[in-house]
């Protein structure tokens, strides 16, 4: 009986797991709307932010590089937008000046395109002044590079004991011109080949005297570029003395895209301008289109003569040509130029799919030739689609702040604002300083501005010193009257200067310089007491093609993240005075 027992009892513990299996394993269909985990399912997906500085978007939580903050949770908008597109308010369109205009087709006929160059010294007429004899420096007669010379001006002496020699060869062999003609005749040949003129050996014959101290004549006109010896100096026949630039013809050199080559040609007429001149033009003709393609900047170097006899074009000036070109694709889109946001390999628009919704759909698009103001769109667009042609970068900073895909946050992902103050645009921030704080704060900004330059020059060494030199002053502003929140920054941009100042190589030194610089940017906006006028540059390339900011306090562009490699890519996005 026991036995059996026992058998009875483990056949209905057996059934009894089977049908609680069937009845409470088998999965979320049958548990009658029983809750069940999602976290494996929202750590597939979940990205963390900041909610003062939404284009920060981390795939797990910590601190905000920028300000130092707890990042938060991003979470769904609910409002079944795709992650491509960001409603606004009709309220924010019109504080924003959102204006949209419709993709129509180009008008036939003449067009012109517009590249950007510098003005450069002609080399067909940069001349190299050389000593026609060994000798030794006596006197220069050219105080400074820049220096205009004359044709036939003293440029230097040389004292020349071979010449010394063949002078008193020639007073002997003049004594004897008569009995002697031939060897008369070779001594006179030999100075000649000396580049003395016949008035100069006459001038020795005649007086009888031996010059010591001979004379270097200029044998071009124009401007010293490079004096390339001193006084004293000991030198070797075809030695180069100075080097003479004509700027009666100067070249004007321009950096042509891809999409442009076909424009361009060798004899074609460029019309030059200048901001130094906006009033003049000024005619150029292509004398050369390099056969090389930059890798670098992508761009093909197109080389123009220009007649500058009334001087007015310097070396080193910033130029404009405008080539005239026929537009014979009838029916071709175009956009407005204020219409594009540029970044890198990317080339995005902003476009209004309903005129009668406020939502506005992030677009990439390819472009041909700027002609006359707008684009030729090549695809991406269609005719009678309405983008965004004033207020593109408004509604692109409102999608960074709805965390949606945008210019500078290409993965997307919506977020929800947090602690301070918010407008239907997005979060707001406000930092208070001190006047001694503020005062300080125009130290570092020296600082900064420096390292900015030594990234400019590809100086790893001073950017390292700097960057340790700022992280002191930092620090010494963190411990100065404040708000939170401006305490919060200035502690993260001590820390970003110290983080920077332990790097070696420049590649790591300009990651940094990111976070940093958009740090300094919104530390100085709140400023109140800056010493001078600073300039808000961008280069949509860099930071892997996600774009970077800086602060200079010239207009003109030099770029930190690339130096020469890059040396202009960028623009103005704001002026902080």
């Amino acid at each position: 009986m026991k036995k059996e027992n026992i058998i009875y009892i483990g056949i209905a513990v057996a059934v009894g797991l089977l049908v609680g299996y069937f009845l409470f394993g088998s999965g979320p269909d049958t548990t009658n709307g029983a809750e069940h985990d999602h976290s494996t399912e929202i750590a597939s997906g979940e990205m963390w932010t900041c909610s003062m500085h939404p284009q920060i978007m981390q795939p797990e939580s910590g601190s905000c590089p920028i300000c130092g903050m707890d990042l938060i949770l991003a979470e769904s908008s609910g409002e079944g937008l795709m992650a491509n597109q960001i409603k606004m308010t009709e309220n924010a369109m019109v504080l924003a000046g959102v204006e949209t205009v419709m993709v129509g087709s180009g008008a036939t006929g003449k067009n012109q395109v517009r590249v950007s160059g510098k003005v450069a010294v002609n080399q067909k007429s940069d001349a190299v002044q050389s000593a026609y004899f060994d000798g030794r420096i006596e006197n220069i007669f050219i105080n400074f590079e820049g220096e205009e010379v004359r044709k036939g001006q003293k440029l230097a002496t040389i004292y020349a004991p071979a010449l010394v020699s063949a002078q008193q060869e020639l007073l002997t062999a003049a004594s004897l011109k008569e009995s002697q003609p031939q060897l008369y005749k070779a001594v006179r040949n030999k100075l000649k080949l000396w580049k003395l003129s016949e008035a100069q050996i006459d001038q020795i014959e005649s007086s009888g005297q031996v010059l010591e101290y001979f004379p270097v004549y200029s044998n071009v006109r124009g401007v010293v570029s490079e004096i390339m010896v001193e006084e004293g100096d000991y030198i070797k026949t075809g030695s180069p003395l100075v080097k003479v630039a004509n700027l009666n013809s100067v070249w004007a050199l321009f950096d042509a895209y891809e999409n442009q080559l076909s424009l361009f040609e060798e004899g074609q007429t460029l019309n030059v301008t200048t901001k130094s001149y906006p009033n003049e033009a000024f005619p150029a003709k292509v004398s050369f289109v390099a056969p090389v393609l930059n890798k670098n900047t992508r761009t093909l170097e197109v080389r123009a003569e220009l007649d500058n006899k009334n001087g007015l074009l310097k070396p080193g000036m910033f130029v404009q040509a405008e080539v005239e070109v026929s537009n014979t694709e009838d029916g071709s889109l175009t956009i407005p130029e204020s219409a594009v946001l540029w970044t890198g390999r990317r080339s995005l628009v902003y476009v209004q799919p309903n005129r009668d919704n406020a939502i506005f759909e992030m677009r990439e698009v390819e472009l041909g030739n700027l002609m006359n103001g707008s684009y030729a769109v090549n695809s991406g667009l269609q005719s009678g689609d309405l983008v965004v042609a004033k207020g593109t970068f408004t509604v692109d900073a409102a999608a960074q702040l709805q965390g949606k895909k945008s210019m500078m946050n290409q993965e997307g992902g919506t977020m929800q604002m947090g602690h301070e103050g918010h407008s239907e645009m997005g979060g707001t921030m406000k930092m208070e300083f001190s006047p001694e704080a503020q005062s300080e704060f125009n130290d570092l900004l020296n600082i900064y501005l420096d390292l900015k330059d030594a990234l400019v020059a590809s100086d790893q060494t001073k950017t390292q010193t700097l960057a340790q030199k700022g992280a002191g002053i930092a620090a010494t502003i963190t411990g100065l009257q404040m708000d939170d929140m401006g305490k919060r920054h200035m502690s993260k941009l001590a820390i970003q200067l110290k983080e920077m100042g332990s790097k070696g190589d420049l590649e790591n030194q300009r990651e940094d310089f990111v976070m940093l610089s958009q740090n300094m940017i919104q530390i100085g906006q709140q400023m109140n007491e800056l010493e001078t006028k600073l300039y808000v540059q961008h280069c949509p390339m860099a930071n892997n093609d996600k774009g970077a900011d800086w602060l200079s306090l010239e207009e003109e562009i030099r770029n930190p993240y690339y130096g020469d490699a890059m040396l202009t890519c960028g623009s103005v996005l704001e002026v902080i005075n």
